[in-house]
């Protein structure tokens, strides 16, 4: 790979994360909260007596699946560094050397980056999302650029 004091070049490491996504699964689940706490101080004694254990439990449970899922989207990310990228989609890590990776495309409408690798398959990265918009199209520019710059021009 190129050095990375090369104009244009993206310092290695750099990470890569959805906003739109994060922003949202947070509101969410924060809006999600406050909802119960309000509706369970809103009830009488009365009311908050009759609410059973196995009850209590089950909207725990509920909440912290909700957690469990928002938590997935907001960890993920793609790492790029200089001997490949690490990308995380929701609670699986995979990391791809330069030389595996062919392309990195995002077309238009589609919800994230998909990657090609030499091994004929695809596999999304979910931290580049496509309703980021022009935060989206910057960065698919950037992870193209390295790894155009791990597969040389090859004589003709």
């Amino acid at each position: 790979m190129p050095a990375v004091s090369e104009p244009g070049r993206v310092p290695l490491p750099h990470t890569w994360r959805p906003l739109g996504p994060r922003i949202a699964g947070i509101a969410a689940f924060g809006a999600l909260v406050v909802v119960i706490l309000f509706l369970w101080l809103s009830f009488d004694d009365e009311t908050r007596a009759s609410v059973t254990p196995f009850q209590r439990g089950t909207v725990l449970a509920l909440g912290l699946l909700g957690f469990v899922v928002i938590y997935a989207v907001v960890r993920s990310r793609a790492v790029a560094r200089t001997d490949g990228l690490l990308v995380v989609n929701g609670y699986r890590r995979h990391h791809y050397a330069w030389a595996e990776i062919i392309a990195a495309r995002l077309p238009s409408g589609a919800p994230w980056v998909t990657l090609d690798l030499a091994d004929g398959t695809t596999v999304s990265v979910f931290a580049i999302q496509g309703s980021d918009g022009q935060r989206a199209r910057i960065a698919v520019r950037e992870l193209r650029a390295l790894v155009d710059s791990a597969h040389p021009p090859r004589d003709r």
